[in-house]
C-alpha cells in the first residue's frame, strides 16, 4: 500500500503542475485598435457603437473580433462552431465612456461578468444587444435605467443569440 501511495504522489504533483501551466496558456484581452475587423460583417470594429468581444481560439494568437456582444455569444453557441475557445471577453459597459465609445482596454472575461438582457439597448449591427459588467451594481442600475434582467453566459439560452431578429432600420440607439 505504502509503495502505491510513494508511486503515485509524483503523479499527482505533475497533475497538478499541469493545470498551472494550462492557466498560462490563456491570452490576455487585446487592446481594441483600427485594425480589429468584425468576423461576421468584415467592418472596422471601432466604427460601430455599443460593446465589443474578442474571442480567442486555441492555435490561434489573434482574436476573432464581433462587433456586438450578442454576435459573439452567437458565435459561442453555435452548434456549427467547433473550435476549442479558450477565453471570450466582453466590454466592460460599467467602466465605458458612454455608449458610442465603449471604451478599446476594458475588457472582462465573459465567464465571470454579468449580462443585461432583454433592455432597450440597440448594438452596433442594429440589433437588441446584451450587456456586459463586471460590476453587478452597475448592470443593476442600467437595469433599472433601461430594462432586462441579469444573467451569466452560462444562463443565456442559445436561442436568445441564435434566433432571427429584427434590425433597427435607424441608426443605433446611444446612451451617454
Amino acid at each position: 500500500m505504502k509503495t502505491a501511495i510513494i508511486l503515485l504522489l509524483p503523479l499527482a504533483i505533475l497533475a497538478g503542475c499541469k493545470d498551472d501551466t494550462a492557466s498560462l496558456d490563456i491570452p490576455e484581452a487585446h487592446i481594441l485598435t483600427s485594425e480589429a475587423v468584425g468576423h461576421y460583417c468584415q467592418m472596422n470594429v471601432l466604427m460601430h457603437p455599443g460593446p465589443k468581444v474578442q474571442v480567442f481560439l486555441a492555435d490561434t494568437p489573434a482574436p476573432l473580433w464581433f462587433v456586438q456582444v450578442r454576435d459573439g455569444i452567437a458565435y459561442l453557441k453555435s452548434p456549427e462552431q467547433t473550435s476549442e475557445i479558450l477565453v471570450l471577453y466582453v466590454s466592460d459597459m460599467g467602466e465605458a465612456g458612454s455608449w458610442s465609445k465603449p471604451g478599446i482596454e476594458n475588457w472582462v472575461d465573459a465567464s465571470i461578468a454579468y449580462f443585461v438582457v432583454g433592455s432597450d439597448a440597440v448594438g452596433g449591427m442594429g440589433a437588441p444587444e446584451i450587456v456586459p459588467f463586471s460590476d453587478r451594481s452597475k448592470a443593476e442600475a442600467f437595469m433599472a435605467e433601461r430594462g432586462g434582467h441579469i444573467m451569466r453566459l452560462d444562463e443565456i439560452p442559445a436561442e436568445l443569440v441564435l434566433s432571427p431578429v429584427e434590425t433597427n432600420s435607424v441608426e443605433p440607439q446611444a446612451s451617454e
